[in-house]
């Protein structure tokens, strides 16, 4: 089983996060956008040892450190290929992915979600019962989409598309933003009025086209 640890890091609150297997003493490290030091420690008191570096979006505070630790502890890096660009400078061994790909944390499986909105490359992380949002989806709200790869109508596709996902699903987000560091995503489908807003106009759609 997968365990998930989160940290929050940096002056933004961002959220980085460690998906362990600490029976295959292997972990992935989650969107490092600051205080590589802090992420490595606490890696290391899991008895782990970091396999790879998986980024929801190019955002700098989302990847700011991957050149610190992939330096400290080589390992390949993991972005959608549409965020692939600003990323490329700062890690050896990008490994570029598209929706529905999957790798292995130990012997636990990482799904990768393109939820496209906040950037054109933003993805979520499903591992087991959890779900990385990124920048995506937070407690009781959403990304930015007015940014310059932004996207409001993606965004509304993405969060339509996370609420079709199974309500058991827990959200870990990339930000410090909301009520609680993480909440089930069923909550979130009934009160969060961004999916709300982004199911109402799903259902329109299709009844416009009946």
């Amino acid at each position: 089983m997968i365990r998930v640890e989160q940290l929050e890091v940096g002056p933004m609150s961002n959220y980085a996060y460690l998906l362990c297997d600490a029976a295959a003493g292997a972990c992935a490290v989650v969107d490092p956008g600051w205080d590589a030091p802090k992420i490595l420690a606490a890696a290391r008191a899991q008895g782990c040892s970091v396999a790879a570096v998986l980024l929801t979006h190019h955002h700098f505070d989302h990847s700011n450190e991957v050149p610190s630790l992939v330096r400290a502890a080589p390992a390949p890096v993991y972005v959608h290929r549409a965020d692939a660009g600003p990323v490329r400078p700062k890690a050896p061994d990008l490994r570029e992915v598209s929706d529905g790909d999957r790798m292995k944390v130990g012997r636990c499986e990482v799904e990768f979600l393109h939820t496209p909105g906040h950037t054109r490359g933003s993805q979520c992380l499903r591992a087991g019962r959890n779900l990385l949002t990124g920048d995506t989806l937070f407690l009781g709200a959403c990304g930015r989409v007015d940014l310059e790869d932004s996207d409001p109508e993606q965004m509304t596709k993405s969060l339509r598309r996370l609420a079709g996902l199974p309500g058991t699903l827990t959200v870990w987000p990339g930000h410090a933003y909301g009520p609680a560091p993480s909440g089930p995503l069923s909550v979130e489908i009934a009160t969060n009025p961004y999916m709300l807003a982004a199911i109402v106009e799903g259902k329109a759609g299709s009844d416009l086209e009946i």
